[in-house]
């Protein structure tokens, strides 16, 4: 495992961190944000404008390329990095939070998920040893335990789910079989700071190469986010890596690396982007489709140095978007990735100048006063 996988702490600035997390398709720089290819295709991206765009992780979707086209056939087609042509390295979910939130009348157990398909209503089961064997089919670099996602404010339910992800933590990691994928284990325990305690001393004690956050981006507020989070960091180990699984604005990379966090993903930037809007560095968006924008020569940022921002006017890219050219997801989205992407670079560069504090005063939300949630 050593060979393929090693997370150097470059330098530190209070809780923010700055590494550099060795894999077998290339050496991620942290922090990272990571774009959304659900379907080993980030949406209206290419592989060459990701590369262009400095990407250096893409995360791909268990249970979406379970059930089309298939983990057996992007096995054969010598994995997800062929398949898709992204010889950089790579992440997969193991499709728990899709078989809650996706799958229809899904039935739990402690073996495992039975659930129907969203797309023909066909029957499947994931276990941990099922959500495992298709990641290795699926060859990315780094996989994820499977776990139980559950709303984050039912204290029982969330103590049962609890022990089951904890259990199927440790069935995914009995089960794994390739050395070349580094297993992450997931922390669970939706707002109650006690379960998040537990959960974090117990996946750290099973010394994974990376260990993940998920659970939170799912209802609860922005201060529920920083509390977990302040609680959580403590506890996991410095020297791995720490991912917070699907947050992704702006403010929520600097909140996020502020308390100790080195990996980010979202479908954000891109969604925003076929829909119309786009973040400002400075925080906040804009609705490209709002009339003002018919006459703007004014790039989306005049900061930023994206392709989009560079060539195109905010009036011709609210043209793309009346007349629904599909030119336009792509322009947006290119902007939107891109400023998640140099805002990652810009962060590590002020945490090892030492400067992260004057970096992030103008978007860190200090965490207020635990609300009774232990």
């Amino acid at each position: 495992m050593e060979h393929y996988f090693n997370f150097t702490l470059n330098a530190s600035d209070d809780r923010a961190r700055a590494g550099t997390f060795t894999t077998p398709h290339g050496d991620l720089q942290t922090p990272v944000f990571a774009p959304v290819g659900t379907l080993a295709s980030v949406k209206a991206i290419t592989p060459a404008q990701l590369e262009e765009l400095g990407a250096s992780l893409v995360l791909s979707n268990t249970y979406h390329l379970y059930l089309r086209p298939g983990d057996e056939l992007v096995a054969e087609m010598g994995g997800l990095h062929e398949f898709m042509r992204w010889p950089h390295p790579m992440l997969t979910d193991s499709g728990g939070f899709q078989v809650f939130s996706l799958g229809k009348a899904n039935k739990i157990d402690d073996e495992g998920v039975t659930f129907r398909s969203h797309i023909d209503g066909s029957t499947h089961r994931f276990t941990p040893e099922k959500a495992i064997a298709i990641q290795e089919n699926l060859g990315a670099d780094i996989i994820m335990a499977f776990d139980e996602c559950p709303e984050p404010y039912n204290r029982e339910y969330n103590e049962a789910a609890l022990a089951r992800t904890h259990n199927w933590a440790e069935r995914c990691l009995a089960a794994k079989q390739r050395n070349d994928q580094a297993l992450f284990g997931i922390v669970q325990g939706g707002i109650f700071e006690d379960l998040r305690a537990k959960s974090a001393e117990f996946i750290a004690s099973l010394d994974l190469p990376g260990n993940a956050i998920g659970g939170l981006s799912v209802g609860e507020t922005k201060d529920e986010m920083h509390q977990i989070l302040d609680v959580v960091g403590p506890i996991l180990p410095k020297d791995k890596p720490r991912y917070l699984m699907g947050v992704g604005t702006p403010e929520d990379l600097i909140n996020g690396v502020a308390r100790g966090v080195d990996i980010f993903d979202c479908v954000l930037p891109t969604r925003l982007g076929r829909n119309k809007s786009v973040f400002l560095r400075e925080g906040g968006r804009l609705n490209l489709k709002n009339a003002p924008f018919a006459r703007d020569t004014k790039p989306i940022d005049e900061n930023c140095t994206c392709y989009t921002c560079r060539n195109f006017t905010r009036a011709y890219l609210r043209h793309l978007i009346v007349a629904k050219e599909m030119l336009s997801a792509t322009l947006l989205s290119i902007h939107n990735i891109h400023t998640l992407l140099q805002l990652a670079r810009d962060m590590r560069s002020a945490i090892i100048a030492g400067e992260f504090e004057q970096f992030a005063a103008p978007w860190y939300v200090p965490t207020k006063t635990t609300t009774g949630s232990l």
